[in-house]
């Protein structure tokens, strides 16, 4: 399964990240971004009812669902049998880890220093979250990735449409967009057409 997901991130090479105070505002975004052309989405732990969302939208089998905001073992095992087929943390915790490979589910843990990055690699995990964005950005990644290659860096802050071409080109495997797709102001006005378009926007800077 595990395997799976860690391909179906590598080819879409954008995961929708969802972060609401309102489990309808969310059930709403996340679908417009589906009709914008998202096929990988993921649902932070912090929005209310996430745990019946990721079940509703794990039955869909042209999507990959993952959870976010995963801290606990704990909360590990909840979202798996939820549904996700992968695992985000805002943070390097081993036991998170540890837990997700028992569950045979990727997982990418927030790392925020070349350090981190090289221990989450070193703890099993296939994939990196960058987190939060640091200075320089594209050119950072670009920088630590020069004597690491082997990292598979996902940046979840810091990319915006008209920068995530460039994040790929620095080696980024894919990007999470959060705030360049949920604007809150959009939300807020339920203008799900514009989240619809921010979606079709991001894909294509991504996959021209």
């Amino acid at each position: 399964m595990s395997e799976a997901a860690f391909n179906i991130i590598r080819e879409s090479r954008a995961i929708a990240i969802l972060r609401s105070n309102d489990r309808e505002t969310g059930r709403h975004a996340l679908a417009a971004a589906v009709r914008g052309g998202f096929r990988v989405l993921e649902v932070t732990l912090s929005t209310p009812g996430a745990i019946e969302l990721i079940a509703e939208l794990s039955r869909d089998p042209k999507l990959l669902i993952g959870a976010g905001t995963v801290l606990t073992a704990e909360q590990a095992r909840g979202a798996v049998h939820a549904g996700a087929r992968f695992l985000v943390s805002p943070v390097l915790d081993i036991d998170v880890i540890a837990e997700a490979a028992r569950q045979s589910c990727l997982i990418m843990p927030g790392c925020a220093t070349p350090t981190e990055l090289w221990h989450a690699h070193r703890a099993g995990a296939a994939l990196q979250k960058l987190f939060p964005a640091p200075a320089g950005g594209p050119s950072w990644l670009r920088s630590v990735l020069a004597p690491m290659p082997f990292l598979r860096v996902i940046p979840t802050n810091g990319v915006e449409v008209d920068n995530a071409g460039e994040w790929l080109a620095a080696g980024a495997f894919a990007i999470g967009c959060v705030r360049s797709l949920f604007a809150p102001e959009e939300l807020a006005a339920h203008a799900w057409d514009k989240v619809e378009g921010r979606a079709r926007a991001l894909l294509s800077a991504v996959l021209d």
